[in-house]
């Protein structure tokens, strides 16, 4: 009995240590990325958050990988990632079952400046998977809309397969209150949407550059001339947040694998100032 009580508050205050959720919803989003909600099995409640922030999900045998928050930071009762199918976790996660346990181990990392972005346009840039992680950062700020100007999200993927969230896209779009753009690299026959990389809906998209607070997740190369083509419209680059991502272990700074430049990706970030990160992401050798 006090060993169960003693590990219980060990994994509830030890960020090495997983706390145990069972998969309560499993969603499929195209043919290799799906979505997994949780919910905690050890008492918890609720699974505080913040938009842009990440857990470190175990499966028991398996191992263990960084994968951002999806979910509404206004519902953490719901722990909801979205992941695609890119290695031996990712593939093990994606044959588990409603009622399954996993470990979570979170959440890391820095958020979206959602409050600090209060009064300002909004730009949000996704390129593929990389609307999971903007996601929650759209839910907080929907739910208190007449605190920002205008908001813009410019979503690209690889094709209309691809596309992610389609019936939440569907619902926002139905609104009169933000801007949806949506790009596709490779179009079918009944596509008849844009066509091309993200970077080109920026010229014609609705924002005061001088009033804008941008958030950019995507491939290195999509955020890097992402911010060039935004600074082109005249976006202060201290107002451009990118969200990085490297092979995180730890999750706490200490084991080095996601250093970046002077920075480790786990503690000093995902979101970062793209000014911060501007010299580091034109050397590819890094």
């Amino acid at each position: 009995m006090v060993e169960n009580l003693l590990t219980e508050k060990l994994t509830a205050t030890d960020p090495m240590l997983p706390g145990l959720f069972r998969i309560h919803r499993i969603l499929k989003e195209s043919y290799d990325t799906f979505t997994v909600e949780l919910v905690s099995l050890e008492g918890y409640q609720t699974f505080p958050f913040e938009a842009g922030q990440f857990n470190m999900l175990y499966v028991y045998g398996v191992g263990e990988i960084p994968v951002s928050i999806s979910g509404d930071p206004l519902h953490p009762e719901t722990l909801v990632h979205t992941t695609r199918v890119v290695g031996t976790v990712t593939r093990a996660m994606r044959e588990l079952k409603i009622g399954d346990v996993i470990g979570v181990r979170g959440p890391f990392g820095s958020a979206w400046p959602v409050q600090a972005a209060k009064g300002n346009d909004l730009v949000f840039v996704a390129g593929g998977i990389g609307l999971a992680p903007l996601r929650p950062a759209l839910y907080q700020i929907l739910a208190q809309r007449d605190r920002y100007g205008k908001i813009v999200l410019l979503y690209g993927c690889r094709s209309p397969e691809d596309i992610l969230f389609r019936k939440e896209l569907e619902k926002w779009r139905a609104r009169f209150d933000l801007e949806i753009y949506v790009t596709v690299d490779y179009a079918n026959t009944r596509w008849h949407g844009n066509v091309g990389v993200v970077t080109k809906l920026i010229p014609k998209a609705p924002f005061d550059p001088l009033n804008t607070i941008a958030m950019v997740c995507g491939p290195e190369v999509m955020m890097r001339f992402t911010a060039i083509e935004l600074q082109k419209r005249g976006v202060n680059p201290d107002n451009i947040y990118i969200s990085m991502e490297r092979n995180m272990k730890c999750a706490v700074g200490f084991c080095g694998h996601c250093q970046f430049g002077p920075t480790f990706i786990c503690k000093n970030g995902p979101v970062y100032p793209y000014s911060q990160m501007q010299n580091w992401l034109a050397m590819w050798e890094i």
